[in-house]
């Protein structure tokens, strides 16, 4: 299996809450600002709250669209087939249905230049088709920023375990002190990846 060249798939990880969308987010903004013209698919996710407290999940593609990931507060009775992580319950064909679309290789065109994915995680990979998409992304040898979770009590989900080890993989591991350096490390490297392409 061909898998993206040295230094072509970017990883974020970090603890919770500690801002990889955020600095994701900021990263495509900044290489945007460089290069208007940057052709990018993909997906981030972010909070949902209610009441000031967080419910769930969504997942948002580049264009804006959004759909539901993961709730606390949806009880329909097919909701409680859905698999769950704590308190939330992950709707995988609302993830499936925005977020599959978004990591298709468009072999006519073959103009992506940059793949995100946030997040490649424990909800996301409930989706049976969700890693072999994130994979045939990386087989593309398009440039790839992604966020994973960091092994909890020093044990890796195996798809994600499968992505940090990878060959092409270069893990930024994000705290406080360090979102605007690696943020900065990230924009230096991409853009360079990218003016060579």
């Amino acid at each position: 299996m061909r898998m993206a060249g040295p230094g072509k798939c970017f990883l974020v990880t970090g603890p919770p809450g500690v801002g990889k969308t955020t600095l994701i987010i900021r990263v495509l903004e900044t290489l945007k600002i460089s290069n208007p013209n940057l052709k990018v698919q993909g997906f981030y996710t972010s909070e949902v709250r209610e009441a000031g407290e967080r419910a769930g999940f969504e997942v948002v593609t580049l264009d804006g669209r959004k759909g539901r990931l993961a709730s606390s507060s949806i009880s329909c009775s097919e909701s409680l087939k859905w698999p769950s992580v704590g308190k939330y319950r992950v709707d995988i064909a609302s993830f499936e249905a925005l977020a599959l679309p978004e990591l298709e290789i468009n072999q006519v065109k073959g103009d992506t230049d940059l793949f995100i994915i946030d997040e490649v995680g424990k909800m996301e990979l409930f989706s049976s088709s969700f890693f072999p998409a994130v994979l045939r992304v990386l087989e593309s040898n398009i440039p790839v920023l992604a966020s994973i979770p960091i092994p909890k009590f020093g044990r890796d989900i195996p798809g994600v375990a499968r992505l940090r080890n990878h060959p092409g993989a270069k893990i930024f591991t994000l705290n406080v002190s360090t979102r605007d350096f690696v943020k900065e490390q990230i924009c230096s490297q991409l853009r360079d990846l990218l003016q060579k392409q």
